[in-house]
């Protein structure tokens, strides 16, 4: 990071004064923290300590993309999403992406390159998110998480931009992704 930058940093800080964790779970824990803010003031912050994942948009060479259909209860409702899972223990994300792909979509990638990554929502969560691009796919399988219920949805490059403007695309790392396609290939946006 560059020194003004770094800087800039330490005079927006805030300080943890009381840290208080509220939960602990398997893929989440809850703090509600009080802070110092550089101002002098006190305030609370609540953050979601949530495990790193990945997400892959696999490609399959025939100008289509395979996206995820899961139905998440969060929201009650069903998504189509990039294939995505969290980095378990041991794992690289790169590791955690092969995995994840063989599970959710059948298949691997002769080849997989790391294309970006961002924090989900860093207002109050601590995930951050790392995504892939997957090509050259070759069949392979490994078994679905017990509590997983997916199927794998091909979509051709011309039908993304009306997918993002019509809404279809409800997930973020999914409407990033695609966004990224759409940049890359000079796909122009739904009109």
């Amino acid at each position: 990071m560059p020194e003004e930058l770094n800087n800039e940093l330490k005079s927006l800080e805030e300080i943890c004064v009381t840290p208080n964790k509220i939960f602990d779970g398997k893929i989440l824990n809850l703090r509600c923290d009080e802070v110092r803010t550089p101002s002098g003031h006190l305030a609370k912050r609540e953050v979601v300590e949530h495990k790193s994942a990945i997400g892959v948009l696999a490609l399959t060479g025939n100008q289509s993309v395979l996206l995820v259909k899961q139905y998440r209860y969060a929201i009650n409702s069903i998504t189509l999403e990039i294939c995505a899972g969290l980095i378990e223990k041991g794992e690289d994300p790169y590791q955690a992406a092969e995995r994840e792909m063989q599970e959710e979509l059948k298949f691997k990638a002769g080849k997989l390159e790391k294309i970006g990554g961002f924090y989900a929502s860093p207002g109050f969560c601590t995930e951050y998110v790392t995504i892939f691009l997957a090509t050259e796919l070759e069949k392979s399988s490994l078994p679905q998480d017990e509590d997983e219920n997916v199927s794998t949805v091909e979509i051709k490059y011309n039908q993304i931009p009306a997918m993002l403007a019509n809404g279809d695309i409800q997930d973020s790392k999914t409407f990033a992704a695609l966004s990224w396609l759409m940049a890359k290939e000079g796909i122009a946006p739904a009109g």
